[in-house]
């Protein structure tokens, strides 16, 4: 897991919040608005949407990819948390293995889709 801190800022008219990004399991799209969940189990609404979200999350990590990923329209997962993928069920689970575990719902295509990414399949190699 990358341990660099990754500082992240949001504004709002009213509070101004400071994460550190490698401490959010997942982002949740809320109509317009983005909802974080930290390993801690706070959750924080953003005024952001979830495609705002993830061009700032490339611009973040755009030396190491592959830390965050869209899952359908609703879910950005940090993919260092990911823990088990069950399609059948439709049941994805983020955990660090010691103190927060987290179970979300998603579409059987979405989770094959993340598998993939995760694990792609090797390349058969044409006779």
């Amino acid at each position: 897991m990358d341990h660099k801190p990754r500082i992240i800022y949001f504004q709002s008219r009213d509070e101004f919040l400071r994460v550190d990004l490698a401490s959010i399991v997942y982002f949740e799209a809320e109509a317009n608005y983005t909802r974080f969940v930290s390993f801690n189990g706070e959750s924080t609404l953003i005024f952001m949407n979830l495609g705002k979200m993830e061009e700032l999350l490339s611009l973040r990590y755009k030396d190491a990819p592959g830390t965050f990923a869209r899952v359908g329209k609703r879910y950005i997962l940090n993919l260092n948390y990911i823990y088990r993928i069950n399609t059948l069920k439709q049941e994805l689970t983020l955990s660090d293995q010691r103190s927060f575990t987290f179970n979300l719902s998603l579409s059987k295509v979405a989770l094959k889709a993340l598998r993939d990414l995760i694990s792609p399949k090797p390349k058969t190699e044409a006779k």
